[in-house]
């Protein structure tokens, strides 16, 4: 039965639950010292212990476990005094020991939370658990039309990312956002982001598989307490997806039940191009996972003085920060979450520290650079321009060699690898125009070429100097300084400004 959104609403209460999966950045792996770079070819970076062969023995990365403390301690959550490691069971081809070592009933961090915006309303998001755990490997079907399992003629296998540290975090059910349960999903997942960049710990790239969520969504019936079935959306990979597939989920459950239907429990795919889902296996509880304690590892137990250090250490949190910027730059929350979205807040801290204005690296990183970041797909931190090179353009504008028309091309340049601003400006030959005898014959053409115009001002319309300031412009290719030319203007008409 198909159902809208809002009819949806008006019958059930979206209950969710999200499991992030984060990448740390380590040099290595968690369990064995393999390299994690990015690249390299197909299982040129595996050895005994991440490729599970007999007799080999793991040994724990101290930077991973720090990694779990610190996100641990920047989402408010307590950090375990003793913890072990477990081994869940299962098969599939891409791992390599038929188990995941991964944390089961002892997470080093639990009972935390965050807390994310929407439209100026704030939800609290509480934490069940962050854990650590190491990744699968990397399954290429071939063969088929999706790039899938079903349909394939054959399937490549590469480890290289096979025990690559991960910390799953996991939310507690969260309930009363109501129909805006799409939009609280998406900015815990981008504030979740945002922290973890923060502590720099991983860069977080969800086009990467460095953050990847899965959604879990059931509908419980208006005015009830019990959950209904769930469904698990499994590694979605942007924040527009995430909110999606939420959207998506509420309707087909709703239909579903509506329809007198029943809920599986099971993992779905999200599809990009339809925005819906479609199933994927049945979802297994825990104890088909067959946990028990990894006989190989040695439990963590972190010293409370080592926690406080970490906890002492950690940087100015994104909430927090946002919010102290927004009070230096006096602006708006609605356009502090724009330059949020926009990826935009370090850019403009950078290019500030680079010796801009607020106001200018605003202007540029939101105005010019933002469209030129949207018009190549791309996100504003991965342009060809550093802040050091918008701070320049921005002080050639200060500086009066400069106007915004030209600092445009100049940014252009910049983009299109012609190289620095000032390389860029005497390449083009963009400078402003100051010669006086340059400049005043401009002005003397513009008015002999419009008399009609030139009488207007004469007769105290100064407003209409603004079309001779404009021929001036044109004629100078807009390298022009227009406010000299506004008075040479007016001087040559006798007319007072």
């Amino acid at each position: 039965m198909t159902v809208t959104y809002e009819d949806a609403l008006a019958t059930y209460e979206p209950v969710l639950g999200l499991e992030v999966h984060v990448e740390l950045g380590t040099a290595t792996k968690m369990f064995c010292g393999c390299a994690t770079a990015l690249g390299a070819g197909p299982n040129t970076q595996t050895c005994p212990v991440c490729l599970g062969l007999p007799g080999a023995l793991p040994v724990v990365n101290e930077t991973g476990v720090e990694s779990a403390v610190r996100i641990g301690l920047a989402l408010n959550c307590e950090i375990a005094e003793w913890c072990r490691f477990a081994r869940k069971n299962y098969f599939y081809p891409d791992m390599p020991k038929n188990f995941q070592t991964s944390q089961y009933d002892e997470p080093i961090a639990y009972d935390g939370y965050l807390d994310v915006e929407v439209d100026g309303e704030v939800f609290r998001v509480e934490i069940e658990r962050a854990h650590m755990e190491e990744d699968t490997g990397k399954s290429t079907h071939v063969g088929g039309a999706t790039g899938r399992i079903h349909g394939a003629s054959h399937s490549l296998l590469d480890y290289n990312r096979a025990g690559i540290p991960l910390i799953e975090i996991v939310t507690k059910p969260i309930t009363g956002a109501g129909a805006r349960a799409p939009e609280v999903a998406k900015a815990y997942v981008a504030e979740l982001r945002e922290l973890i960049k923060a502590l720099g710990v991983s860069e977080a790239r969800m086009e990467q598989g460095q953050l990847r969520c899965d959604v879990n969504l059931s509908l419980m019936p208006a005015g009830t307490t019990a959950f209904g079935t769930r469904s698990e959306t499994k590694n979605v990979n942007s924040l527009r997806s995430v909110e999606r597939a939420v959207r998506s989920e509420v309707v087909r459950h709703a239909g579903v039940l509506d329809g007198g239907g029943r809920v599986v429990q099971e993992t779905r795919h999200f599809h990009e191009d339809t925005g819906t889902t479609t199933s994927g296996r049945t979802k297994e509880e825990a104890e088909d996972y067959r946990y028990f304690p990894e006989p190989d590892l040695v439990p963590v137990a972190p010293s409370r003085e080592w926690v406080e250090k970490l906890r002492a250490g950690l940087p100015e949190l994104p909430r927090l920060r946002r919010n102290r910027l927004r009070d230096e730059w006096g602006v708006s929350a609605h356009d502090m979450q724009s330059i949020l979205n926009a990826g935009a807040i370090g850019p403009i801290v950078a290019t500030m520290d680079a010796g801009a204005d607020a106001a200018a690296a605003r202007k540029w990183w939101m105005g010019e650079l933002a469209r030129r970041a949207n018009e190549d797909g791309v996100e504003l931190a991965a342009l060809a321009i550093t802040p050091e090179q918008v701070a320049r353009v921005a002080a050639l504008v200060g500086e009066g060699k400069l106007n915004d028309k030209l600092a445009r091309q100049v940014i252009t340049g910049v983009l299109d690898g012609e190289g620095a601003p000032d390389e860029v400006v005497d390449k083009r030959g963009l400078a402003i125009v100051k010669d006086e005898g340059a400049l005043g014959a401009a002005v003397d053409e513009a008015i002999a070429a419009n008399p009609g115009v030139a009488e207007k001002v004469r007769g105290g319309k100064v407003q209409a100097a603004g079309a001779l300031v404009g021929a001036v412009m044109k004629a100078t290719r807009g390298q022009a300084d227009a406010a000299r030319a506004r008075e040479l203007i007016m001087e040559k008409l006798g007319v007072a400004d």
